[in-house]
C-alpha cells in the first residue's frame, strides 16, 4: 500500500482555542463563584445574566444553550458536548452530580449524555473511520491510540463487533501528544489510500508508510478533551453514556440493547 500527501478534510471544527483559557480548566473547579450577582425577572434576562457571567471566565466558548434545569433557581448549560449548572444569579457554577433523592437519578449525566449524544451526530462519517456492519443494528464512536493495548485487543475483534451489528466509527486520541510517534501514526493511517486497512496495519504492530495531508487528528484530540477522556479506549454510546474502556463484542451489544429499550 503506497500512502501520498492527499487531499482528504475534516469539516469538523473544536470550539477549543489555543493558548487560550481551556474549558477544562475551568470545570476542573467543583464550585466558582463566576461574577456579581445580577437578577432579571423573566426567564431571558436570567439567561442573559447567565451568558454574560460565564463571558468573563470563558470568553471563546459561547454557550449552546441556557436552560432551565428540574432544580428551581438553577440553569443547564451547554456548551458543546459539555453540560454544566448555573445558579440564575450567574454567580455559582456546579460542575459534579447533580442527585434527584427520591429518583436517585443523576440528572447531570443524564443532561452530559444528551450532550455528547448531540455532539456525536454532529460528526459526519467522512471525519471518522467507520468499519460498518453488514446488517447493522448499532453504532458506537470510539476514541482510539493506535499504541494502545486494549485499543488494539478492541480493533482485533472488529469483524466480531461488525458480526453483532455494530458499526465502528473511530476517532484518534493518542494520549502522547501532538507530533508524538503515536500521534504521526495516526496521521499516516488518516492520510493512507486505504484508511481501513492502514489502520488494521497500525494496529496489528506494521509499520504504515508515512504520509501527511490535512486531516482531523487534532480536532479529534480536541473534541476528547472536552468529553473529559482521560485514557483509551473511550466508547461512546448511541445514548451518548460514555463506556470507559475495552468491552467484548456480545457485552457491548447486551449494552446497546439495554439502552435502545
Amino acid at each position: 500500500m503506497m500512502a501520498s500527501t492527499n487531499s482528504r478534510t475534516s469539516t469538523y471544527h473544536s470550539p477549543q482555542g489555543r493558548g487560550r483559557r481551556s474549558l477544562q480548566s475551568i470545570l476542573a473547579m467543583p464550585l466558582i463563584a463566576l461574577g456579581m450577582a445580577l437578577t432579571g425577572p423573566t426567564l431571558a434576562d436570567d439567561a442573559a445574566t447567565i451568558r454574560a457571567a460565564l463571558a468573563k471566565v470563558l470568553p471563546e466558548h459561547q454557550p449552546t444553550s441556557v436552560k432551565p434545569s428540574v432544580v428551581d433557581g438553577l440553569y443547564q448549560v451547554d456548551i458543546g458536548p459539555q453540560v454544566m449548572f448555573v445558579t440564575s444569579d450567574g454567580r455559582y457554577l456546579i460542575d459534579g452530580a447533580v442527585i434527584d433523592l427520591q429518583t436517585r437519578e443523576n440528572i447531570a449525566e443524564s443532561a452530559q449524555a444528551e450532550a455528547r449524544q448531540r455532539t456525536m451526530a454532529g460528526v459526519a462519517d467522512e471525519d471518522v473511520i467507520l468499519f460498518a456492519a453488514d446488517q447493522p443494528k448499532h453504532q458506537v464512536t470510539v476514541f482510539t491510540d493506535i499504541d494502545c493495548g486494549y485499543c488494539r485487543k478492541l480493533h482485533h475483534e472488529i469483524d466480531g463487533y461488525n458480526q453483532e451489528g455494530i458499526s465502528v466509527r473511530y476517532l484518534f486520541y493518542p494520549r502522547s501528544g501532538p507530533g508524538s510517534p503515536s500521534y504521526n501514526k495516526a496521521v499516516s493511517v488518516w492520510c493512507a489510500d486505504d484508511q481501513r486497512a492502514a489502520m488494521t496495519a497500525a494496529k496489528n504492530g506494521e509499520k504504515v508508510p508515512s504520509a501527511n495531508c490535512k486531516n482531523p487528528v487534532r480536532e479529534h484530540m480536541e473534541l476528547g478533551e472536552l468529553l473529559g477522556i482521560r485514557g483509551t479506549p473511550a466508547i461512546v454510546l448511541e445514548s451518548g453514556e460514555m463506556v470507559p474502556g475495552y468491552v467484548e463484542p456480545k457485552r457491548l451489544a447486551q449494552l446497546l440493547d439495554a439502552a435502545s429499550q
